[in-house]
């Protein structure tokens, strides 16, 4: 029996927007190999519609996903914490267990202004700008894995 996947927990402040675009490209790119769950420091207590939108743009749906309370993972054995806001790095709890801790962030396309469609733009830049970084992570973890025989 195979060892099971390590968990992957992604957190930012309102657990609205960037946290779970990177959650859903993480899922996406890795979920074979890894668990991935993301929560907030103040959850927000709904995922932003245009989040939904933009990811199902790529073919990727979040439309599932809830806004949770880093809290509910302080009992899981998360492996790596990456924050994607400066908020949650500053708040962010050590987690039992916890082996890598990694800070990434992105702006918060919540607080774009504008038109629908200028808002559709920050979500779409941001979104791009996670799947690209969280894709690489991705590839680093399976190259990682590949060299130890897995």
């Amino acid at each position: 029996m195979s060892d099971p996947k390590p968990t992957v927990l992604i957190l930012c402040t309102g657990n609205s927007c960037r946290s779970h675009l990177a959650e859903g490209v993480l899922r996406a790119v890795a979920g074979d190999i890894l668990n991935v769950a993301s929560a907030g420091s103040k959850p927000a207590g709904y995922v932003h519609p245009m989040a939904i939108q933009v990811m199902q743009e790529i073919g990727i749906d979040i439309s599932g996903h809830t806004s949770k309370h880093m809290n509910e993972f302080l009992a899981a054995q998360i492996e790596t914490v990456i924050t994607v806001c400066g908020n949650a790095d500053q708040a962010c709890p050590m987690f039992p267990g916890q082996v890598n801790r990694h800070h990434w962030p992105f702006d918060d396309p919540a607080h774009a202004t504008g038109t629908e469609a200028e808002k559709l733009a920050v979500f779409r830049r941001v979104r791009d700008e996670i799947r690209r970084a969280f894709t690489a992570y991705a590839d680093g973890r399976r190259d990682a894995l590949k060299s130890i025989g897995r």
